[in-house]
């Protein structure tokens, strides 16, 4: 018998609003914590913080949601630092909802760590390790108090043999059955990860298994390891159809604007990543025309704002010029300038593509949006070619 028949699933009251032509998806789901509107980019507070900015930033810039890890938050006593204080929207001062990964992505980013039959071991600094398995991950998510909790998986390297990846699905599945027998609080629910690296029959068995464990939401992982968008794409075309239509679906990792514009055409609603936040804090900008290098020299007399077709707090106070010599100098305001842009450029983002998908014309706001987002770019056409082909 099946845990879906067993055990009766918690309401996230994910509704959907409107299905584009494309398949994109348009709805929304609610926690205690507030309504998120789909499809929604999650800021990554890895620590309990979005790096270099306050909440009341990432909030100003349209974000509903952000992310915390669990593995980082394992370390050094720190989720009973959580607990004592009353979870971690007491602690980072953020009182919309939170996400909290498994751990399961430093199972892929760690170098040294085992992974064994019941948990991974990961090294730690100072010359002991850490374990964590299952039971582990969902005790200290539940003592963070997250309103959205994973389940915990392994995240296959890329690439890696169908052999490896057969096992690795049997693990993943087998710690989600545990993940999904373990009582979290009241609020709290509960996302199944997919596995399958770049197998699309592992892909496949992988949603079965998962899917029949009847979580609140479901993941697809193990993808931004270094597969490229076309495989990415690949994945999620393929996988997606296969998760129920009543659940959120989360595209774990993936930041790039073509990379999210690709995979809501494919039917996913949750993203998550820190390229904007941490290209920010190398003086990296996206902009309406792409890319800016800040630091370059050709902005150095710029007195235009970072990018001319923004209102974020950024573009109406500051130069180009001016920013580019905080960043000369080392001066932090730079990199919290860049960082409140960055996120505010995404959740615009993210809220035309909701306004697309509602008027039914997603296909048209995503070529739109990236025909002038390549403009300066050698390779246009070919990247055009590759996003619609």
């Amino acid at each position: 018998m099946s845990l879906s028949s067993q055990k009766p699933i918690r309401d996230i009251k994910f509704k959907l609003h409107n299905l584009d032509p494309s398949g994109a998806r348009r709805g929304q789901f609610t926690t205690s914590h507030g309504t998120v509107q789909t499809p929604a980019f999650m800021p990554v507070g890895t620590q309990g913080a979005v790096k270099t900015v306050t909440p009341e930033h990432v909030e100003k810039t349209g974000a509903q949601v952000v992310l915390a890890n669990t593995y980082h938050m394992t370390l050094d006593n720190r989720t009973d630092l959580v607990k004592r204080i009353g979870g971690l929207h007491a602690f980072m001062g953020w009182h919309q909802t939170i996400l909290t990964d498994s751990g399961g992505f430093q199972v892929f980013s760690i170098p040294g760590k085992k992974v064994l039959e019941d948990g991974v071991t990961f090294p730690l600094e100072n010359g002991s390790t850490l374990f964590m398995g299952p039971k582990e991950s969902m005790e200290t998510q539940k003592n963070l108090g997250a309103d959205i909790v994973m389940a915990f998986d392994e995240c296959v390297e890329y690439p890696a043999t169908i052999d490896y990846v057969k096992n690795s699905i049997r693990k993943t599945t087998k710690w989600g059955k545990i993940c999904r027998e373990y009582t979290l609080a009241d609020h709290q629910f509960l996302f199944g990860i997919i596995q399958g690296s770049t197998f699309m029959e592992m892909r496949t068995q992988s949603a079965k298994e998962i899917i029949d464990l009847n979580f609140d939401g479901y993941a697809i992982g193990g993808v931004s390891v270094g597969e490229g968008l076309e495989l990415l794409v690949k994945i999620v075309k393929h996988t997606a159809p296969l998760l129920p239509e009543d659940r959120p679906r989360y595209l774990m990792g993936v930041g790039l604007p073509e990379d999210i514009l690709a995979s809501v055409q494919h039917g996913m609603d949750m993203f998550d990543c820190i390229i904007p936040t941490k290209f920010a804090r190398g003086g990296t900008f996206f902009t309406s025309f792409g890319k800016v290098r800040i630091v370059d020299d050709r902005y150095r007399k710029d007195r235009y704002p970072p990018d001319t077709n923004c209102d974020c707090y950024t573009c109406k106070n500051f130069s180009r010029l001016y920013i580019r010599h905080l960043f000369q100098v080392k001066e932090p305001l730079g990199m919290t300038l860049a960082t409140i842009h960055n996120l505010h450029f995404y959740q615009k983002l993210m809220q035309g593509i909701r306004a697309s998908i509602e008027s039914n014309t997603f296909m048209e706001f995503q070529r739109e949006f990236l025909e002038k987002y390549f403009t300066h770019r050698k390779d246009k056409n070919a990247l055009l070619d590759r996003q619609f082909k």
